[in-house]
């Protein structure tokens, strides 16, 4: 059975925006051609869907029947970052629309749940970049717990933009995305979309992530407020083992040195992030 890969890169001039939608091969590869835009710096995950979004503030893969995307990849820079923007919560335009969610879907959510609209790709780290209205379509939404989308993911967050800010780091790269492992009941108004039961992430700076200079986190919804995002780092491996559908990460890196990286904890949390 063949797939398309469909891709759609958006590239933001200060005033004009610009759509292009990439003819695909009928065999994609992890070698496809692709936009030059830096989200991943080792290659971004394979084993997700065909709709891979590029645009300057992320890269994205959706996935149609969890109406969230598989993962989001970003690069948070000294440039990149901005506070006070606005949430004003869209649609994604280039989506199929059964392929994602309206801004309605999320009525009475917070109440009934307590979730809130949980960022993937963060507002406060990438609304410098020309295209962060991006960052408020739903594709880069996801009902994520309010005590952990304030408390410990928020602080994660907060150590990403602090490492960026160090003079001897140029960028730091991150992906993301929801699992899906444990039945957490489906928005009010969505009944047919499940919530997400916890979220991993991979944190890498460049060139040191073959050095032992990356964290990877998986957190629950369940984790309190006050937790500590130090005690839930995870090895890479484990990650694409708890992932559905199955991602592969890094497929840039030399698989001898990736296999390796994968199996171990990084540098990067008790080095650079504040863990012990």
């Amino acid at each position: 059975m063949t797939h398309t890969l469909r891709v759609v890169a958006l590239l933001f001039a200060p005033v004009l925006l610009t759509a292009c939608i990439f003819p695909a091969p009928q065999k994609p590869s992890e070698s496809a051609i692709l936009p030059a835009v830096d989200n991943c710096a080792v290659g971004c995950p394979t084993g997700g869907s065909d709709n891979l979004l590029i645009r300057q503030v992320y890269t994205l893969n959706n996935n149609g029947t969890t109406k969230f995307a598989n993962w989001v990849a970003y690069k948070i820079t000294k440039t990149s970052q901005a506070s006070g923007r606005s949430r004003n919560w869209r649609q994604d335009p280039d989506l199929p629309a059964d392929e994602t969610l309206a801004p309605a879907a999320y009525r009475d959510a917070h109440g009934a749940l307590a979730v809130d609209r949980g960022h993937q790709a963060p507002l406060a780290g990438l609304g410098g970049n020309p295209d962060w209205p991006a960052l408020n379509y739903l594709s880069n939404i996801t009902p994520q717990k309010s005590a952990l989308n304030q408390g410990p993911w928020a602080r994660l967050e907060n150590q990403e933009r602090a490492l960026a800010n160090r003079p001897d780091v140029q960028a730091v790269y991150v992906v993301t995305g929801p699992l899906f492992e444990q039945d957490l009941g489906v928005l009010p108004a969505a009944p047919s979309v499940k919530i997400p039961s916890g979220y991993w992430k991979v944190v890498f700076i460049k060139p040191g992530l073959q050095s032992g200079q990356f964290a990877a986190f998986i957190m629950e919804q369940t984790v309190a407020r006050s937790a500590n995002f130090c005690d839930y780092q995870v090895t890479v491996s484990e990650i694409e083992k708890r992932t559905q559908p199955a991602l592969r990460l890094w497929p840039a890196l030399n698989p001898d040195s990736a296999l390796w990286l994968k199996n171990s904890k990084g540098r990067l949390a008790t080095e650079e992030m504040g863990c012990p």
